[in-house]
């Protein structure tokens, strides 16, 4: 039989195909007589099983396989299924020449004459090493992936379908969810979501916008197999096939609840913090309040008490009125800066030019500080008009100065200064990008430590002596820089001094400031007014009757909004209505409407002392009188609202 096949082979008509074969160098191909003999062998034989012709010609071919095989009788059992069949094919382990194993695809088909009678066998052998060790190593990848997934117990790491029905299920989801692999694979994922979230479709809308961005990912309320909730945090990818095509989504589920927990309570603990601060600064601000106010009532109680037993003895009582009054002033003053320091006061901003400003000061300033103290100015020949109100922004140069004296305790010099500057965005905390002009008030004092720098902005803090100071002086700069758009800024170093920044927003128009008209005394009234005076505070009612009286006007007084409209029903003809504006039940800006809508020429004035009418409040368009007022500005304001 081999000397059959030898002849086949050597064939001189098949001369040609054996240097074909000869040429392959990728495969093994070789003939084997019908025992399984070698009979042929072509160089990619030779390359890959490592034997030479001359080696492996007349030698079983089961040498090739491992001795596990060829002791179960895969070699015999080939051949017989080759002879059966014509054809046999597997893939399996094969040994090289030096003892090597490599992972083969092997062919072996029958050969046979034209009568049916097997001649031997053609075997193709292919290494398929590396394509088996790209297998396993994914395989073990796979393997390693899926082991690592199934061990997370944190997050509930599973697949869906493209239609979002559950196609796997991990340790964690099982942990976090409450159901098994085998109670959720092939449901639908929505059966996680509250009622509340499937009612408006929010598991469509999670699937289709990760099938259309690629992810969703959203935290919300998730519900397990037993019903009770718990805050995920979710996140759904989708998977694409080559052709862009869905295959399906990868779902990772993580409960945050305990976190979300921490945060509230987090929360809640600094709101806690934050009230138990306010209620704290309310304290300090009550108590500096009532000390201060104690002190100013004390003096002005005082001296109308004995006021009234001197008058009632027929003495001069005119130095113990001048006192009383002397007190009421303070306070008002104690209250304007309570004002400042809340940004609750009404500034009249125009454009101010500084160095006038600061030099039509310099005889007060002087006069204020004392001959221990040289003050120094220094500003350059141009400088932009800033935005301010003049009164104001005047008291709060005036007050840093005197601080500035206070902490020279030997006397010494003061710069006062002013330059353009530039900020960039987020330079100064509160402050917007854009151009402003710092007014810096510098002495040589001691200065000051980090800790008492970081105080002294507090309201009622001073490290003044008893009776020196209120502490509300730095506040009060504070609240009109913030109301006018600018900044204080404190900058002090133990021993080398202190330097107060006024950062000043530039006019938005630049124009000249405006002068303040001499004063000259306004003419009285040639006529009487009826005006009718309402205010729910009987102390305050009574006096602002008393001053319109003493200015030879008849009043007819209301306590509150309700009585002034069944006051203005009676049939009295009124030339001016004076009201309060923080009235219970009905404000002064109410009454002024109502008022408007049945007589819309009625003159009326509105007294406050507040800003509540700022920024396009209810009444912001009428007359308004300062609170609290004397008789000369109350004459002012009735002269603004009824003219000759």
């Amino acid at each position: 039989m081999t000397a059959n096949v030898t002849e086949l082979v050597d064939h001189p008509l098949n001369g040609r195909y054996r240097l074909l074969v000869d040429a392959i160098t990728d495969y093994a191909i070789y003939m084997l007589d019908t025992g399984g003999y070698v009979s042929s062998w072509n160089t990619g034989a030779n390359r890959f099983k490592g034997y030479t012709e001359e080696e492996i010609l007349g030698e079983h071919f089961s040498r090739f396989y491992t001795p596990e095989d060829r002791e179960a009788g895969i070699p015999e059992k080939a051949l017989s299924t080759a002879a059966a069949t014509g054809r046999f094919e597997a893939e399996g382990w094969r040994v090289r020449k030096d003892g090597r194993r490599f992972w083969a695809h092997v062919i072996i088909d029958a050969i046979r004459d034209p009568h049916g009678q097997l001649l031997g066998f053609a075997k193709i052998t292919r290494d398929l090493s590396e394509r088996k060790h790209a297998e396993e190593t994914l395989r073990k990848s796979e393997e390693q992936f899926r082991l690592l997934v199934q061990g997370v117990t944190d997050y509930a790491i599973y697949m869906l379908d493209p239609t979002g029905k559950v196609s796997s299920w991990n340790a964690g989801a099982e942990h976090i969810k409450g159901y098994a692999p085998d109670e959720i694979i092939g449901q639908h994922f929505s059966r996680f979501y509250t009622e509340e979230d499937r009612a408006i479709d929010l598991p469509r809308t999670a699937l289709e916008t990760a099938a259309k961005e690629g992810r969703f990912e959203k935290e919300g309320w998730r519900v397990r197999k037993d019903g009770t909730r718990f805050w995920a945090n979710v996140i759904i990818d989708a998977i694409y096939a080559e052709d862009g095509s869905v295959l399906g989504f990868a779902k990772v589920t993580r409960d945050i609840t305990e976190k979300r927990e921490a945060q509230e309570a987090l929360q809640l603990a600094q709101q806690e913090l934050f009230q138990a601060q306010k209620m704290e600064a309310v304290g300090q601000l009550t108590g500096g309040v009532a000390h201060d106010f104690n002190n100013l009532l004390m003096a002005i109680l005082g001296s109308l008490e004995i006021a009234r037993k001197r008058a009632l003895a027929g003495q001069n009582v005119i130095d113990l009125i001048d006192n009383a009054i002397k007190g009421a002033q303070r306070g008002a003053s104690l209250t304007q800066r309570l004002l400042a320091f809340s940004r609750k006061q009404e500034l009249k901003l125009e454009a101010v030019d500084v160095p006038d400003l600061v030099r039509g000061m310099a005889e007060l300033l002087q006069r204020s500080l004392g001959p221990t103290v040289e003050i120094s100015l220094n500003f350059p020949l141009k400088l932009p008009l800033v935005q301010s109100d003049p009164n104001q922004l005047a008291s709060a140069l005036l007050n840093l100065a005197v601080n500035a004296r206070d902490a020279m305790t030997d006397g010494g010099m003061i710069t006062i200064a002013a330059r353009r500057r530039s900020l960039r965005k987020r330079e100064i905390s509160e402050l917007k990008e854009g151009d402003y002009v710092c007014l810096s008030v510098t002495d040589e004092g001691e200065g000051m430590d980090a800790e008492t720098l970081e105080k002294a902005m507090t309201p009622f803090f001073t490290t003044k002596g008893i009776g020196k100071g209120t502490g509300l002086g730095l506040p009060m700069v504070q609240g009109l820089m913030a109301q006018s758009g600018g900044k204080l800024r404190l900058r002090s170093t133990k021993g080398e001094g202190t330097t107060a920044e006024l950062w000043l927003p530039l006019a938005d128009v630049v124009e000249e400031p405006v002068s303040e008209a001499p004063q000259v005394e306004q003419p009285r009234y040639d006529r009487t007014l009826t005006v009718l005076a309402v205010d729910d505070d009987p102390l305050v009612i009574t006096n602002t009757v008393l001053m319109l009286q003493d200015l030879g006007h008849e009043v007819v007084q209301a306590h509150s909004g309700e009585e002034a409209l069944q006051r203005l029903n009676e049939d009295l003809t009124f030339d001016l209505v004076l009201t309060d504006f923080s009235m219970p039940r009905m404000t002064g800006a109410q009454l002024a409407e109502q008022i408007r809508e049945r007589m819309p020429d009625l003159p009326i004035v509105l007294a406050t002392g507040y800003a509540e009418l700022a920024d396009g409040s209810p009444g912001a368009e009428l007359p308004r009188l300062a609170k609290p007022f004397s008789q000369s500005e109350l004459e002012k304001a009735l002269l603004a609202a009824v003219p000759y």
